[in-house]
């Protein structure tokens, strides 16, 4: 179990999952600027951060948000897929880049500017003689419909460059770039894996809006091994199937965010089992570590649903659990009001033409049996219990910085139906939720 007592011990452990693998550098700088939208108001703060190849690399792969109103940046991602290279990532957070006027050509300014700039150093990069705006990304997160500030970004696009080819100690980590692409997050976040003789690392940002498709967050994954490009694609969209795909948060699914997967190869090729075996511990535990920070969490909340007559129905009615307000605020209030589990299974069978038989159908909340026979299980006794086991779970909301523990709400769904099964995670909905979001542009 992991536990932190405070965020310097939190800080320490991430620090230790930091270092980048072979090829790879990071840089931050930060900005201020007046968005055109609030043009009376005051300054915003901005980030920016730099995920930079020493070598062009043609061993990359994406995934990307289903959103049919996908933010600049997930159009021009899905073009730079189309190329035979890549360098290399620049992200911003506080303003998304979604439906803006102009914004395509916004990040494609920004993007040839930071290319002329990292060309200045290749004295100290040789890697980066050549290089062009085609070989960069960019990803943005925050505010939706405001315009990037394009030419207070190109102001410090110097500097960042600068840092990245100096290559000293915070360039050869990434936790100064975990905490830059925060926005409501409460803590930063980074996963780590050895695999072979080289290593998968990565970090994450996402707090709100989640509900991927993959979608809600931005995750950045880097690795030294030698990889066939196709592999590489293959694997990560199956392993953001089975991970990131089946947490939930607020079930909005965002305009903005992406799963990037970059190469350096400079490492012998893993057997591929290593491979998928470490890229799988990296984005499970990252998956779990974006619902423990979500806004206003309050209690993590994980759905197994077993016995299923599809795949497609188990992860439907794990989802229908997890996203029901009324679930997710008794959690949050510690009350065992397990009649709400009932009732949005129920509305997702009833609603979805799937035929539960009620008497097979076998409920459990922790390792309590709640439901089966066709009735509730419970007495006076066993509600003190429950509400006991929901108290040991929860976690101050208004505590940031650091995950206090990884315990979780376990609710299991035995349908008896068939052999198909799926796991969800999610998160409750408190008070706190409600405020960063109704403060989130004030």
């Amino acid at each position: 179990m992991e536990l932190y007592s405070c965020e310097a011990d939190y800080v320490n452990t991430l620090k230790t999952r930091a270092d980048l693998p072979d090829g790879f550098r990071t840089a931050t700088a930060s900005l201020k600027f007046l968005p055109a939208e609030k043009p009376a108001g005051e300054l915003y703060p901005m980030n920016l951060s730099l995920i930079l190849l020493e070598k062009p690399t043609a061993a990359f792969a994406g995934v990307f948000t289903r959103n049919s109103f996908p933010g600049a940046p997930i159009h021009l991602a899905r073009r730079r897929m189309l190329g035979a290279e890549t360098q290399g990532v620049l992200i911003n957070n506080k303003v998304s880049n979604v439906c803006a006027p102009g914004g395509l050509a916004d990040a494609e300014e920004i993007l040839a500017s930071l290319s002329g700039d990292l060309a200045a150093r290749t004295e100290a990069v040789p890697g980066l003689k050549g290089i062009n705006p085609s070989r960069l990304f960019m990803a943005s997160t925050g505010i939706i419909g405001w315009r990037l500030p394009v030419e207070e970004i190109k102001n410090n696009l110097p500097r960042l460059a600068a840092s990245a080819a100096d290559g000293g100690s915070s360039a050869r980590s990434c936790f100064d770039a975990s905490r830059a692409v925060m926005t409501t997050d409460s803590f930063p976040k980074i996963r780590k894996a050895a695999v072979g003789g080289g290593s998968i690392v990565a970090f994450a940002k996402g707090a709100g809006m989640i509900e991927p498709n993959l979608a809600t967050m931005l995750v950045f994954i880097m690795t030294d091994l030698t990889l066939p490009r196709d592999l590489m694609q293959k694997v990560l969209a199956e392993t953001v199937r089975d991970t990131f795909n089946t947490i939930s948060i607020d079930s909005d699914q965002s305009t903005s965010d992406m799963v990037l997967f970059f190469s350096s190869c400079m490492k012998p090729q893993p057997q591929e089992s290593a491979f998928r075996q470490g890229l799988l511990s990296v984005c499970r535990d990252l998956a779990d570590d974006i619902v423990r920070n979500g806004e206003g969490t309050g209690h993590v909340i994980k759905v197994s649903v077993n016995g299923a007559p599809s795949s497609e129905a188990a992860l439907g009615a794990g989802k229908a659990v997890i996203n029901s307000p009324l679930v997710k605020t008794a959690i949050f209030g510690n009350d065992p009001n397990v009649g709400r589990i009932i009732g949005a299974l129920g509305d997702y069978a009833g609603s979805g033409g799937l035929e539960l038989d009620r008497d097979r159908v076998v409920i459990r909340l922790g390792e309590e049996i709640i439901f089966r026979q066709g009735e509730f299980a419970l007495d006076a006794e066993k509600e003190k219990q429950l509400a006991a086991y929901l108290k040991h779970a929860a976690f101050n909301p208004e505590i940031k910085g650091f995950p206090q523990h990884d315990r979780s709400v376990r609710i299991t769904l035995d349908l008896n139906m068939g052999a198909f099964s799926a796991a969800v995670t999610g998160s409750d909905l408190s008070y706190e939720y409600v405020r960063e979001n109704a403060d989130y542009r004030s």
